[in-house]
Parts: structure tokens; C-alpha cells; sequence
């Protein structure tokens, strides 16, 4: 390829890269406004999320747009698809925080202190994954990507045991139960992002090595392309 083409490829990922800081700044604010009870964070939140939808759209229409011009393969193409992949991944996890955001500006803070502890724990588990599979995609770092596996299993735990706690109240008294579904609400957007956070981690294995990690197959495939 043409040394205009790579040039292009790594303004791409550069701006994928650019985009992935403002998704983690987003998940940073959310999280902080639940715990913290900010709404001024929570705001700030809800509106950047057009600035992360704009920049999804203008991602992917020149991913198209370098593909239907240059006809890449190989790695050019990896990269290509995985931009893509992540790309939508982090439009979703801004969705999701942005989700957060909105149930933490009308949140009963007495319903939420009994969760507090378990919500920032998901928080903290959610964002390291996050921070780790953004870094793993600016340097191809596989090693690093593969962590997110091992996190996002926390995360799982953390949810159920919120799941539990939330019926176990519930059993007891009816009342409240509006505050309780904005718990099981924040702490499912959080499992979310882990998913999405995991789907990044795979794609970048899969740019780095060629691999396919998917549907929780016990471990990688060779990719026959």
C-alpha cells in the first residue's frame, strides 16, 4: 500500500483512539456522579453523548471509504474491521453511561447507600477494563487484552450479588421499589460496558494476532483468512 494509505490508516486510528478517551471520560463522570450523587457530572455526561454519536458516524464512513478505495488485506484489513467493531463498541458504552447518568440524577440516595459499596466496586472493575482495552488497541497489546476476561468475570459476580440483594429487599417490602429498579438499572448498564469492554478486547487480539475469541469458546480459533 501506498504510504498516503498508511498515513490515512493511522490518522484513523488515532481518532478511534481520541474517541475511546472521551467514551472512558464519559464512564469516569457517570460512575462518579451515581456514588457521589454530582448531577452536574451527570449532565456533563448526557450531553457529550452527541459529540461520541457524530464521531461514531464520521469514524465509520471513512473506514467504508478507505476500504472502497484501496481494497486492503492483510493486516490493513484487520485493522480496518477491527476499527469498526470498536468503534461501535464504545458508541454503546457511551449509551450506557449515559444511562447511568440519567438514573443518578433522580436516584434515592437512602436506596442507593444500602448498594453504594457494591456500585463502586462495579465501577472501579468496569473502568479498569475500560482504561485497559483502550491502551491494549493504541499499542496492539495482547497480553493487556486478554485482562479484561478475567475482569469482566468481577463484574459478573458483582452484579449477581447486587440482583440478590435487591429481591432479598423486595421480599421484605414493597416499598421502594422504584428506587430499587434505578439500582438493578445503574448496575446492568455497568455489566454492559464490561460486555462492550470484553468485545474490544477481542477485536484486538484479533488485530494483533489474527485470532478469533468469541462466544466464550474456551479459547482462540485461527482466523483462515
Amino acid at each position: 500500500m501506498t504510504t498516503h494509505f498508511v498515513n490515512l490508516l493511522e490518522d484513523l486510528r488515532r481518532r478511534a483512539s481520541r474517541m475511546a478517551s472521551l467514551v472512558e471520560d464519559m464512564v469516569q463522570e457517570a460512575c462518579e456522579s451515581v456514588v457521589d450523587g454530582n448531577e452536574a457530572l451527570a449532565r456533563r455526561v448526557i450531553g457529550r453523548d452527541n459529540d461520541v454519536d457524530s464521531e461514531e458516524v464520521a469514524v465509520e464512513s471513512e473506514v467504508i471509504r478507505l476500504m472502497a478505495l484501496y481494497q486492503p488485506v492483510g493486516s490493513d484489513l484487520r485493522l480496518l474491521c477491527a476499527i469498526l467493531k470498536i468503534n461501535n463498541d464504545l458508541e454503546r458504552i457511551a449509551d450506557c453511561a449515559v444511562n447511568v447518568a440519567e438514573r443518578a440524577r433522580h436516584m434515592e440516595r437512602c436506596t442507593l447507600d444500602r448498594h453504594r459499596e457494591t456500585i463502586a466496586e462495579m465501577g472501579a472493575f468496569v473502568r479498569s477494563m475500560l482504561r485497559d482495552v483502550v491502551q491494549s488497541f493504541a499499542i496492539e497489546d495482547v497480553e493487556t487484552a486478554r485482562k479484561a476476561f478475567i475482569e469482566e468475570e468481577h463484574v459478573d459476580a458483582l452484579y449477581e450479588q447486587i440482583i440478590k440483594q435487591v429481591v432479598a429487599e423486595g421480599a421484605t417490602s414493597s416499598n421502594g421499589m422504584a428506587a430499587r429498579l434505578d439500582v438493578l438499572s445503574v448496575a446492568k448498564n455497568l455489566e454492559r460496558i464490561a460486555d462492550h469492554a470484553t468485545n474490544i478486547a477481542e477485536d484486538v487480539i484479533f488485530l494483533s494476532t489474527g485470532e478469533i475469541v468469541r462466544h466464550g469458546d474456551g479459547g482462540p480459533r485461527q482466523n483462515e483468512g
